[in-house]
């Protein structure tokens, strides 16, 4: 197909097919694209759902978001995982209220200086909510564009996401341009899947290079796989007489930066001193089921501790140290096996497990 027979194709089918009733798409603006944009980075669509509403609810606006404290804006974004992105929208926010008077520069260079906003996101944002002619390469028209070109090699190569932005660049029609864009994300998200694509109802079939080899699933090319080096932490859940948890702010840069997490310790033997120094006793501990939690670039075996403390008083020493109250617990950002983990503390407290 012709670039004006492809856009074609494709906006024909969103007029019948395209999905028009997303949260995001309603009230459209640069911020609200923005946001569902960086909730979206490899979350599925039925997963920010709760979480973009939650968002906007809490923080309606990019006013709001600069304004929010951080504790809140990661309490908001707890479970969606990749925190840097939550960091950097507040980042964002705070910039386009300094420096571009609270309203999200029209041009994509400057787009693009802003943290956390990558070419695609941009391109996203200028085109549905400002109507400017800028391609994306998302997951979703990364796969519908790779299939359609046979595209060789690994999209996340430099030499080959060129040659991607190169066929987007193409593609992307003068008019029209922000239902293309959404046209795109959708065809990738309800026909064009990772497994078993939906080819016969795809408006793009008859060009689509992929589809007339008989070879769509082998497109885009696979990442080489490596095996994920494997890590061990132990957590020890250190609950007081009030059944409250011992919790600290880990640094704001480095895994899970800014969020609110349990110790981290090599082993039982370095209990002690970690006792000693918030001046606690510790009583009984029991082992609790342990918990896998696979990151980007590794694994990491958790082996959680439930044990009694006493001598804590009301209060922590330290200003990135806090009792985490189970049953009214205030609104932080928690690293997600650590939410998991309180939720099993809680329920063994409750049942009158004594560790």
């Amino acid at each position: 197909m012709r670039p004006t027979q492809f856009s074609t194709a494709v906006l024909d089918w969103y007029d019948r097919h395209g999905r028009k009733d997303l949260p995001w798409q309603q009230g459209i603006s640069p911020y609200r694209v923005w946001v569902s944009e960086i909730m979206l980075q490899q979350t599925q669509v039925g997963t920010v759902l709760g979480y973009f509403e939650r968002f906007m609810t809490a923080l309606p606006s990019v006013q709001a978001l600069a304004e929010a404290a951080e504790d809140e804006v990661l309490h908001l974004w707890t479970g969606l995982g990749y925190y840097t992105r939550a960091r950097n929208l507040q980042k964002t926010a705070r910039i386009v209220m300094a420096e571009h008077a609270g309203e999200f520069p029209r041009d994509l260079e400057a787009l693009t200086a802003l943290p956390g906003i990558g070419r695609s996101t941009a391109g996203a944002i200028a085109s549905l909510s400002m109507g400017l002619r800028a391609p994306i390469l998302d997951g979703n028209v990364k796969r519908v564009l790779a299939r359609y070109v046979a595209q060789e090699g690994y999209p996340g190569e430099p030499k080959v996401a060129r040659q991607l932005w190169e066929v987007a660049e193409r593609f992307t029609p003068q008019a029209r341009v922000n239902h293309y864009t959404q046209a795109m994300m959708d065809l990738g998200a309800t026909l064009c899947t990772r497994s078993k694509p939906s080819c016969l109802l795809c408006p793009l079939k008859r060009g689509c290079q992929a589809h007339l080899l008989g070879l769509e699933i082998r497109y885009p090319i696979a990442k080489p796989r490596k095996a994920l080096p494997q890590k061990r932490t132990l957590m020890p859940i250190l609950a007081n007489r009030d059944g409250a948890i011992l919790l600290y702010r880990r640094p704001s840069s480095g895994l899970w930066g800014g969020l609110w997490s349990l110790p981290e310790l090599d082993g039982l033997d370095a209990l002690e001193p970690l006792a000693s120094r918030h001046a606690l006793r510790l009583g009984e501990r029991r082992e609790l089921n342990g918990l896998t939690h696979t990151f980007s670039h590794f694994q990491l075996a958790i082996e959680p501790w439930l044990i009694r403390v006493e001598g804590a008083g009301d209060g922590v020493a330290e200003a990135d140290w806090l009792w985490y109250n189970l049953a009214t617990p205030p609104r932080l950002g928690l690293a997600a096996p650590v939410k998991k983990l309180l939720k099993r503390a809680a329920d063994a407290l409750k049942a009158g497990e004594t560790p």
